[in-house]
């Protein structure tokens, strides 16, 4: 009996051990956020943020909030010291400050420029009628956003582009983070790569590569199989002993066919179907002591099989998400299988995109989802669909 896909990706759980918790590793945020690495510790904030009380607006800083003609001084823009031009406070005067910018001290409150009279900023030395203000108005407090010592991320979240501004804001240049898993890529058979008339490009060594980065794996490195199960035992055991990789994926070679060299170099473990489509054979097995996923070979389903199996468990996978089918057609589910589309997410609706079948590359090359049907269902334009983002 063919497995559900949530039983196939819950044994794939149980064959992969999570990475040891003192796999950690110093990066900087950037390359932490572009594998989507978790940190493997708090992180405090070093200083003030913002560092200084600073305008919200470009106005006039004035030494109280109510309505008055004031004396303006020197113009404060972003990056100037105001003690520099304020020695003693602002004393009395309205200071023309730019947005951002460290306000003098003695300040009561800022006033946008064009409430004032007149409505542009004057010369140094002359007159302006500023409005009467809340105090405090306009401006921003050191440490508003957050306190020196304070928990600016916790331990276990994912570094985020608004997290790396958070970071580089605080000076902090390196963190702690998790290590990628590290996998061993195996593709191939006697026609993949080879010259000849019946030759078929590798064209998924490369994708799982692309798609190991996409979702923060490491690929340790690559093998190419041809139709001999005792070259590729040697040639892994060889790469499991060197590089120590934390899983072994493989594409393709695990059928019924008389060539099925990965289910017979590998021959201890479990080959079936799950119910879908693309994608029903797929095997698990482990050799000397490290988990090896495999994953048919036909280019679409080796694609869809990684997003479901390999991605949320070695990297990470966004959980899929329910919208509303797109399209100007129902879509017919398959008897007895779950059915994985390809498509994209277009003005918050999901279109099919390209055929179904599992050698329709080419097809489905801007999908940027898969857009799941169930089995037997018939789901109508506007119903809800679950979707996994790719």
């Amino acid at each position: 009996m063919a497995r559900t896909p949530e039983a196939h990706l819950a044994a794939v759980r149980e064959l992969v051990p999570a990475l040891p918790a003192e796999a950690v590793v110093s990066a900087t945020p950037i390359d932490a956020a572009k594998r989507g690495a978790r940190l493997a510790a708090e992180v405090r904030a070093v200083r003030d943020s913002p560092a200084f009380d600073n305008s919200q607006m470009d106005g006039y800083a004035l030494p109280a909030a109510t309505a008055g003609t004031y004396t303006t001084g020197p113009t404060v823009a972003a990056g100037a010291d105001p003690d520099a031009l304020y020695p003693h406070g602002l004393a009395g005067l309205a200071a023309p400050v730019m947005t951002g910018a460290k306000l003098p001290r003695g300040t009561a409150a800022v006033v946008a420029v064009e409430t004032c009279q007149p409505g542009t900023f004057v010369a140094d030395g002359e007159v302006v009628r500023a409005p009467a203000a809340a105090p405090g108005q306009y401006i921003r407090r050191a440490g508003t956003d957050i306190a020196a010592g304070e928990v600016l991320a916790p331990a276990g979240v994912r570094v985020t582009p608004a997290l790396v501004g958070a970071l580089a804001a605080q000076g902090v240049e390196a963190v702690p983070v998790h290590r990628a898993a590290r996998i061993l890529v195996v593709t191939g058979g006697a026609e993949i790569g080879r010259p000849g008339a019946a030759a078929i490009p590798d064209s998924n060594g490369p994708a799982l590569e692309a798609l190991a980065a996409r979702h923060g794996i490491e690929v340790a490195g690559r093998l190419r199989t041809d139709d001999d199960p005792d070259a590729l035992r040697r040639a892994a055991a060889e790469a499991v002993e060197v590089l120590a990789p934390d899983a072994v994926v493989t594409s393709g070679g695990i059928s019924h066919g008389k060539f099925e060299v990965v289910r017979q170099a590998f021959p201890h473990g479990w080959y079936g179907h799950v119910a879908q489509q693309p994608g029903g054979p797929q095997g698990l097995s482990s050799f000397r002591g490290v988990p090896v996923i495999s994953l048919p070979g036909n280019p679409v389903s080796t694609l869809v099989s990684f997003r479901l199996y390999v991605a949320p468990v070695l990297g990470h996978a966004p959980a899929p998400v329910w919208v509303p089918l797109g399209g100007a057609e129902p879509v017919e589910g398959l008897a007895g299988r779950e059915q994985f589309l390809r498509g994209r997410v277009e003005d918050g609706l999901a279109v099919p995109l390209g055929g179904a079948g599992s050698h329709l590359l080419s097809q489905g090359a801007g999908a940027d989802c898969l857009i799941r049907v169930p089995a037997g269902a018939r789901l109508r334009p506007g119903e809800l669909a679950l979707v996994y983002a790719v």
